[in-house]
């Protein structure tokens, strides 16, 4: 189906023009890093690492280099519930013994301000090491909770875009499904009007032509009478599928009645549109139907009418003087197209 409704919610524009798909299409652990950086420059120490309950550690095992050492490190300390600052692990009756700390590389310096999320739910901690005894002071404590405090946010904004997205995309669900005749697949008959009067701005703006059919399967009341509703949404089905083989991927498709279907055909004279009823007439024909042990013959009748041979109408007469050819058709005798003209005879059914 054509998506030239999808281009019209508002929603899905904001999206596209806001930049923020741009700035969460980068890794989340990149984003991080910059706040690392941001550590390093302001502390002045060896490393600056955000870590995170639960989750795998950024380095093998069996990485030996400094940054996997100070990784290590930190993942080891217990995630803190309040700011914890170790002048010197050396004089730390905890830290004294830890492996990185008697041995390579000993750290002397380790500070940590604990993560939350949205929820105060301690998740992390942004941590920092370095490898000589330091004092931390009252600036420096404000400045590290404030880097906690920047990331917290980085988080929640990360969190609320994805929940935007799912939004978005649920809207977009919802939104087609209120567009979408559930029982056959084809745009319902609201869609396929706005679906009608759009395409005719485009067509009047590029100068050219729009056709559309009205079409209907001859035989819908007999089966629905004969055999029940369920039996002739079955057959619709099919008829919906013969139709959809005759037209291109960018013509739309609507259930504009019970039995009856709206065909747009953006760009398409009146010689082509007639052609196309033509062909969807005869592949209804040429495919006959079985319900039960039953065969039956199938036909469809179609009015068609384009703006080559109607010029400057509006949507609302278009749709009158097809159905008006439709009728015309029927009450000809089925299985036949008729076009449009400009005083179509009144026929009732």
């Amino acid at each position: 189906m054509s998506t030239q409704l999808d281009r019209s919610n508002p929603a899905t524009v904001l999206q596209a023009n806001s930049g923020f798909e741009n700035v969460f299409a980068e890794k989340f652990e990149n984003r991080l890093k910059r706040f690392e950086r941001l550590g390093l420059r302001l502390f002045s120490v060896a490393n600056c690492l955000v870590t995170f309950v639960n989750t795998p550690s950024r380095f093998d095992k069996s990485e030996r280099s400094m940054a996997a050492l100070e990784s290590m490190f930190c993942e080891t300390m217990p995630v803190p519930e309040d700011l914890v600052v170790v002048s010197d692990t050396r004089e730390d009756a905890e830290l004294v013994n830890h492996r990185l700390v008697a041995g390579a590389p000993y750290i002397r310096f380790y500070a940590a301000q604990p993560i939350l999320d949205h929820a105060k739910t301690l998740i992390g901690s942004v941590a920092l090491v370095d490898y000589q005894p330091r004092e931390f002071s009252d600036e420096d404590r404000h400045l590290l909770a404030d880097l906690a405090v920047m990331i917290e946010r980085e988080l929640a904004l990360s969190t609320m875009y994805h929940a935007q997205l799912e939004l978005i995309k649920q809207n977009r669900s919802l939104k087609r499904d209120s567009l979408i005749d559930p029982i056959l697949g084809t745009w319902n008959k609201a869609a396929i009007v706005r679906s009608l009067r759009i395409e005719m701005e485009r067509c009047a703006k590029a100068e050219k032509p729009l056709s559309l059919i009205f079409a209907g399967l001859d035989q819908s009341g007999a089966i629905r009478d004969v055999h029940g509703i369920a039996a002739s949404d079955v057959v619709m089905v099919k008829i919906v599928s013969r139709i959809r083989s005759c037209i291109r991927p960018f013509d739309a498709l609507g259930r504009f009645g019970n039995d009856i279907f709206l065909i747009v055909l953006p760009g398409a004279s009146h010689l082509v549109a007639t052609a196309v009823a033509e062909r969807i007439r005869l592949a209804v024909l040429t495919h006959p139907d079985t319900i039960g042990d039953e065969q039956i013959a199938m036909t469809v009748s179609a009015g068609m009418i384009s703006t080559d041979t109607f010029p400057d109408t509006d949507p609302e007469t278009l749709i009158s003087l097809a159905e008006k050819a439709l009728l015309s058709a029927k009450s000809a005798g089925n299985n036949r197209v008729v076009q449009a003209t400009p005083v179509q005879p009144d026929f009732t059914i």
